[in-house]
This record gives C-alpha cells, structure tokens and sequence, in this order.
C-alpha cells in the first residue's frame, strides 16, 4: 500500500484556471522558477528550484500542508506533512478527494 495524505480534510478551495505569478515575488520584485498553490487559502508562491521557495514556507508558517502545481497542464498535488504527491478531482467542493498514482 502507498503511502496517504492524511490532511485532505483542510482542503477548501478549487484551484483557479490561472495565476498572476507567486504573491510575494511579485511584491518583493523577485523571479519564481514554477508555482504552487496552497489548497487551503489560496496562496501563490514559488517552488522550492526557486531561490525563495514561498510555497513550502507558507505551508510552514500557515500550517497549510497541501499545495497542487499551478503550472500550465498539471494536476499533482503535494502534502508538505506526509510528503506525498497525490491527484485531486475538483468537482466544485473537495469532497470525493482521491489519491491516485504517486
């Protein structure tokens, strides 16, 4: 068996179709390599190959453990926590989250 998130309960936004770019680069004038969005509130932020890694310091700041790529084309999503990456149907709600390949 493969191993689960465990935190799909805090999961308690759609994603958008698009984002502007990482939240705080934009503010700080700073560049992002990709972006990931948090699943709980919605923060933009940059991946970890970007030199200020916002996404993951946002889950550990906010407690906000999943993030799913907001990249052109992906779906994966990634659990800081339990690091796992998992895919998520979004129907309009989280309900019915499934984990999925690995």
């Amino acid at each position: 068996m493969s191993p689960a998130c465990t935190h799909l309960d805090q999961i308690a936004i759609s994603p958008p179709d698009e984002v502007a770019g990482c939240e705080d680069c934009m503010r700080s004038g700073d560049r992002w390599v990709h972006l990931r969005l948090c699943l709980t509130c919605g923060h933009v932020g940059c991946c970890d190959s970007s030199p200020n890694r916002h996404a993951s310091a946002h889950a550990r700041e906010a407690g906000h453990p999943i993030i799913r790529s907001a990249q052109p084309g992906e779906t994966w999503c990634w659990c800081y926590e339990d690091k796992v990456g998992f895919e998520v149907e979004f129907g309009g709600s989280a309900e019915g989250a499934g984990e999925s390949g690995g």
